[in-house]
């Protein structure tokens, strides 16, 4: 039994993240480690790292000839995983081509539905899943026995048992890292007086217990949050710094300080162990004290994420359903500046029912923090699973024959070149009055990076409406790249 996992030639975040300095799928890490736990045959196939071309990949597969061939897909990157599905399916047709990730949280049925060359599909979590898939194939058992997997059986798709969530993380073995070309990776970091230093990421936990309407980790994870033990959280700290030689963190948990006290004694034990790391997390603010903002910074917290969302608080409270305030993010972000570490607030533009007077609250508040703070924006995304993804069915921004399989949908915004390939969700503010808010963001920031992305913008344009959408956001682009010229 030969089981090969792959991330698709154009990565695992697409066009998210830079080609030169690019993050491991822990993903598929963890998912090696426990076929590898088991004895059986795997192969990490990092295409976009390794530079393999899709006739490489169809060549690798059929000189390989494995017997199950996994391909991780997120939403932005899924039409990357449907293609590489079809080379593999065409390069060697008897391995079962699996596709899993976070993309298929009530999407099985419909991706089964329309790709013929994907014979099944994990939903949820996949360690166990795959390592049963594995032995059932190999012992030619039923697949209806095996929890979690969507698949076809005689022409019919053929839906198990849900998976059930593992309850205890520390069973698990650590992420495969020693299987993947770590120096090809060139994950960096870039630390405040020191520049880019090499860098690793870790998750230590899974599940959130909060209620944003856009989020689909709660869906994917489970609302009950499970960690690793602060032991072992430290093992694998040491490891990474130990065999990797790794400066820097990025803890990649939803919520890394969900349980106050776990992470106040993984901070001791770094400290304890005099570790010379730091390290980047994402917070709630409304369970931060200064007491414990003090403390991560003194082990090596650096740089930490948090969610304000929107500074209205009608839009914050009743339509995202965020329990902390902006009083807590200014608290977090006085405290996080008095301690050296960076803040980094999240703010989303156009969520459902949200007015031009609201989206103007906002950007008040961006502009008054924009000084103490590395500020993130997007626009509101539809994600499945999620109750926003529920709402926009109702409402007709995804029509009822939406398919997330199908890469020019009529009626539906998708900008990849500028906002990866997830729908975007337009309700009260005008597609102007968007551009306006992101390149008035960009203004605050000095970012401007929309003339680099023209040749993928004239890629993706499929219809006359994208043409437009495009025309808008670059005509509102040159008039604040204009009044910027004009201001120095």
């Amino acid at each position: 039994m030969k089981a090969m996992l792959c991330v698709p030639p154009g990565g695992y975040f697409a066009e998210r993240w830079s080609q030169g300095n690019m993050m491991p799928s822990l993903g598929v890490l963890y998912l090696a480690a426990v076929l590898e736990q088991h004895a059986i045959d795997v192969e990490i196939v990092p295409s976009h790292v390794l530079g393999l071309t899709w006739q490489d990949l169809a060549r690798k597969f059929e000189t390989e000839k494995p017997d199950v061939i996994g391909i991780t897909t997120t939403t932005e990157n899924r039409f990357l995983s449907f293609q590489l599905a079809d080379v593999a399916k065409k390069a060697y047709p008897e391995a079962f081509v699996l596709l899993g990730g976070p993309h298929f949280t009530g999407t099985a049925y419909d991706t089964l539905s329309h790709l013929p060359s994907v014979d099944g599909v994990v939903s949820g979590e996949g360690e166990l899943t795959l390592l049963e898939l594995a032995q059932a194939l190999k012992a030619r058992d039923s697949l209806r026995n095996v929890d979690g997997l969507t698949f076809r059986e005689k022409g019919e798709i053929i839906a198990s048992a849900p998976r059930q969530r593992i309850v205890d993380l520390n069973t698990l073995p650590m992420p495969a890292r020693h299987l993947i070309p770590w120096e090809k990776y060139n994950f960096q970091l870039e630390i405040p007086e020191k520049g880019l230093v090499p860098a690793a990421n870790l998750m230590t936990s899974r599940g959130c217990p909060f209620h944003c309407t856009f989020c689909a980790t709660p869906q994917n994870w489970g609302r009950k949050v499970r960690g690793l033990s602060p032991e072992n959280v430290l093992r694998e700290v040491e490891h990474v710094i130990d065999r990797y030689n790794a400066k820097a963190i990025w803890f990649y948990d939803d919520t890394f300080n969900y349980n106050p006290a776990r992470t106040e004694r993984i901070c001791d034990m770094i400290i304890e162990r005099k570790l010379d790391i730091k390290w980047y997390c994402e917070v709630r603010v409304d369970l931060m004290t200064k007491e414990l903002t003090a403390k991560m910074a003194e082990a090596g917290m650096f740089y930490a994420g948090f969610g304000i969302e929107s500074g209205n608080h009608r839009v914050a409270q009743e339509i995202v359903k965020k329990v902390a305030t902006l009083e807590h993010a200014y608290r977090f972000i006085d405290w996080a500046n008095e301690f050296g570490v960076t803040p980094n607030p999240f703010f989303i533009f156009s969520h459902p029912t949200e007015t031009w007077e609201e989206a103007q609250e906002t950007i008040d508040v961006i502009e008054k923090i924009k000084d103490r703070c590395d500020i993130s924006v997007a626009i509101t995304h539809i994600y499945p699973g999620t109750e926003l993804e529920e709402r926009a069915y109702k409402e007709g921004k995804l029509p009822p024959d939406f398919s997330w399989t199908n890469k020019h949908p009529p009626r539906v915004i998708v900008l990849p070149a500028a906002q990866g390939h997830a729908p975007l969700y337009v309700d009260k503010l005008s597609w102007k009055q968007l551009c306006e808010l992101m390149f008035r963001f960009a203004g605050v920031k000095k970012k401007y990076s929309l003339l680099r992305k023209i040749p993928s913008v004239l890629k993706n344009i499929s219809s006359f409406a994208d043409f437009q959408r495009y025309a808008i956001l670059f005509l509102v682009f040159m008039k604040f790249k204009m009044k910027n010229m004009l201001k120095s």
